[in-house]
């Protein structure tokens, strides 16, 4: 892979505002997102950024937002001021959607004591509409929560994308309190511990533009945790969408969705702890099948020193810790982990692991990683990856997308002060297919859709969403890497219900693919 940033136009500094006080915000941020604004077929990227301390205030161009438009030649521009994407608090993270099914993906950010809605208006800009949809991330009681992650989810399948929110921490600047020592060299940020569990939000999609909080009526109302990154898949294959969350010291939360009712079975489940039963500083997640036998599998990153979790799916809903025999344990021991994503970076039909990484603090900067995935069994390949590769910084956020639309899946990564990083995939050819999917009875966006693909050598499993790793929104498209095969047979399971089968489709292409059958949507709307 080869770090292309900042020569193609991205200029990107996740700025922390760090001045030595440890505030706790300054080393949870670093989010991003993929998202095709401009629906020209060609990813585009969103930066999420941090603001002024302890004012949480964007009072500084040095700590805006950024967009940057893909201009199909390996150059990026930026148009964050003319798409009004400056931002406006202490920012964490970003998830990517088409709310309104109009055709336009839509943003929603989460950070410190607030969230935003931006609606796509297909001119190139971008309209808050929090307050009159109603998703400030505020509880009914007006306590301000801390939000890492969201992700867009149609919970209840009535082709709406609803809203499911990660908070972290009951935490303000006045109240932080003060960890390591009293002085400057000995002060160390606090641990998870020291501060209030927080808990999740979701809000309905009315279908009119609005949004209802209901946390409390599908069952999630009692449920605290200290939330990280979340990933979305249906893992029992019912046609819902269910949801991980990576927990920060606390269990881990898998939600079951039991026909738009949602249930935390983490601990029934197998995954709230790892296979010692211990917690860890869970940061990023992903859903994948990382063995090839059909069922959705779950990593989760941690911090040096705990190891990552790889809890491989049953297929009877319960899950088991395989850390170890798919050499995980070992690999991970000393790398802090945070975004992450099973992706299949050279394209032999079985995912990898990409893994940004740094510690919490300056003295901790580690390069990212990749985890070769050969039959279910992981390689560390970093070293022969690039000669940049090991560059050493406090990484944070991963997005993927085929950014130069040439077959390869690349990644995007942030990092703490640093500068940006845009790995393009060099490796050898090999035959693939991507899939744009487009919902009529279900949500614009598909999300929750469940895509199988036959080739010759196996069979290969994928959702599609946007939720990966950490706190950071991944291209919407479908990708396949077939290998060898030059044909595959698709069979694409819609959140409506509906089934529908391609065969003997030729690779090396990239599809757009509209649910069959009339339409049951209301008109498309639009807020003013």
């Amino acid at each position: 892979m080869e770090n292309v940033a900042p020569g193609c136009g991205i200029d990107f500094v996740l700025r922390n505002d760090a001045r030595g006080r440890k505030y706790q915000v300054e080393t949870v941020l670093g989010g991003l997102g993929v998202i095709d604004f401009d629906h020209d077929g060609w990813p585009d990227l969103y930066c999420v950024n941090g603001a002024a301390l302890p004012s949480l205030q964007k009072n500084d161009p040095r700590f805006y937002n950024r967009l940057y438009r893909n201009n199909h030649n390996g150059i990026f521009t930026d148009v964050t001021e003319k798409a009004g994407l400056q931002g406006h608090g202490y920012e964490m993270g970003a998830a990517v959607g088409d709310y309104n099914n109009d055709g336009l993906e839509d943003l929603y950010l989460v950070g410190v004591h607030g969230n935003t809605l931006y609606r796509n208006n297909g001119d190139g800009t971008f309209s808050d509409v929090t307050e009159t949809a109603g998703v400030s991330g505020h509880r009914t009681k007006g306590d301000k929560l801390w939000s890492v992650a969201a992700a867009w989810i149609d919970y209840d399948n009535d082709g709406h994308l609803d809203l499911l929110i990660s908070n972290y921490c009951d935490w303000t600047a006045g109240t932080d309190p003060v960890c390591g020592g009293l002085n400057g060299a000995a002060r160390a940020y606090c641990h998870p511990d020291k501060y209030r569990a927080e808990p999740l939000l979701v809000y309905h999609n009315n279908g009119n533009g609005t949004f209802t909080e209901v946390s409390q009526q599908i069952g999630l109302g009692k449920i605290l945790g200290k939330g990280m990154g979340v990933a979305v898949a249906d893992f029992d294959a019912d046609g819902f969408a269910d949801a991980f969350i990576a927990n920060d010291n606390a269990r881990n939360l898998l939600i079951h969705n039991l026909a738009g009712k949602m249930k935390e079975i983490g601990l029934e489940a197998g995954v709230a702890y790892n296979g010692d039963g211990r917690q860890i500083s869970g940061m990023g997640a992903d859903f994948g099948d990382i063995d090839g036998d059909g069922r959705l599998d779950i990593v989760m990153t941690g911090l040096r020193g705990e190891t990552y979790e790889l809890f491989r799916n049953r297929g009877d809903g319960t899950f088991e810790d395989a850390s170890a025999p798919t050499g995980l344990v070992g690999l991970s021991r000393g790398w802090s982990g945070w975004g992450c994503g099973l992706v299949d970076l050279d394209n032999d039909g079985w995912l990898d692991l990409f893994v940004a990484c740094g510690g919490l603090d300056t003295n901790e900067p580690q390069g990212n990683r990749i985890f070769r995935n050969q039959n279910g069994h992981f390689t560390d390949v970093s070293s022969g990856v690039g000669p940049d590769f090991r560059t050493a910084r406090l990484h944070r956020g991963v997005a993927f997308a085929d950014f130069d639309n040439d077959g390869r899946i690349d990644a995007a990564v942030t990092a703490i002060n640093e500068p940006f990083e845009l790995w393009m995939n060099r490796s050898p050819v090999q035959h693939w297919l991507q899939l744009r999917l487009s919902g009529t009875r279900s949500n614009r966006s598909a999300i929750g859709a469940r895509v199988v693909c036959r080739t010759s050598q196996g069979t290969q499993v994928r959702m599609v969403t946007s939720s990966v790793g950490y706190a950071s929104a991944s291209d919407l498209r479908v990708h396949f890497g077939l290998g060898a095969s030059p044909a595959a047979s698709l069979e694409i399971h819609w959140p409506s219900g509906r089934v529908q089968k391609l065969e003997q489709v030729a690779a090396d292409q990239r599809l757009d693919i509209e649910e069959p059958g009339q339409a049951v949507l209301p008109p498309l709307f639009r807020l003013k």
